[in-house]
């Protein structure tokens, strides 16, 4: 915290005490340090201005973005700027750079992200979201299996109602790992809760295992999965990454593989459906 110059001087004291009301936090702290730097490069009363409230704004804005991070819950610290989309080029590295902009959170648009284990999904899920709270939006980020067990503790107390309103909050919220553990019945029915009260309201981030024609074995229920993707599917931006994982290349790499392996059957993934996002008129998503 910035010390006065004179604390005898009535003129500062006056000055700290107003900095201090209208919570100029990084003014009030450098102060001292800001008068001498303008006598010393000799700033106008204008070029003094611009550099005091650049520096506020500066401050607030990385206290806001630290805020906004922790209360994300992100697991991990990673960037779009270090996901290696040259390793994985079924990553359409134009849409994700599109989605970086935060422009999809203001229509309440969802992202699905497609792919097996160990492709970058939950890496992309992460630096999707940071991108997102540095935009001033609110994100929150949780795995499938913490989301459903929160969910049915809740329900057990009797407090379910609150814990939905809770999750459905933040602006973005994203599920990582759907898919990995087939759901309970009762857990898939929270699960569709959830998405039916976030419907058109906040969007959705989910990473999933899983191909769209297997969900209904995920849920246990075909009428339900079908019920869930509707409502995920409609306005939203679909990703299929098909690759090989970057675990097994670091392992490779190492010499514990000496071959490359894939993790994606080619067979498999030519019946699959490559999903592009092509955004119809009525906010839909054409897969081709």
């Amino acid at each position: 915290m910035g010390t006065l110059i004179d604390p005898h001087d009535p003129q500062e004291e006056r000055v700290f005490l107003a900095l201090k009301r209208l919570q100029l936090t990084h003014l009030r702290d450098t102060l001292v340090a800001v008068l001498s730097e303008a006598a010393k490069e000799q700033w106008t009363y204008l070029e003094f201005l611009d550099q005091i409230l650049g520096r506020e704004l500066d401050a607030k804005q990385g206290k806001r973005i630290r805020m906004g991070l922790q209360i994300a819950h992100f697991p991990c610290v990673r960037t779009i700027e270090g996901f290696d989309f040259s390793f994985q080029p079924s990553a359409d590295e134009r849409l994700i750079r599109e989605l970086s902009t935060g422009n999809f959170i203001a229509h309440g648009e969802n992202m699905l992200i497609f792919g097996p284990p160990g492709v970058g999904k939950s890496h992309l899920a992460i630096g999707l979201g940071r991108k997102v709270v540095e935009q001033g939006h609110t994100v929150r980020f949780t795995t499938a299996t913490a989301l459903l067990a929160v969910l049915g503790k809740a329900e057990s107390e009797g407090n379910l109602g609150d814990k939905l309103t809770e999750y459905s909050k933040p602006r973005l919220l994203i599920i990582d790992e759907l898919g990995y553990l087939p759901f309970e019945r009762r857990a898939a029915h929270l699960f569709f809760q959830l998405v039916n009260r976030r419907y058109e309201k906040g969007s959705l981030l989910v990473t999933t295992n899983q191909r769209v024609s297997d969900w209904g074995i995920v849920f246990g229920d075909e009428v339900l999965a079908t019920a869930i993707l509707d409502r995920l599917l409609h306005h939203s931006h679909t990703l299929m990454i098909t690759g090989e994982s970057y675990r097994l290349r670091e392992k490779r790499k190492s010499g514990l593989i000496r071959s490359r392996l894939t993790n994606v059957d080619p067979e498999q993934t030519h019946r699959e459906t490559e999903v592009k996002t092509k955004k119809e008129p009525d906010g839909g998503v054409n897969n081709r």
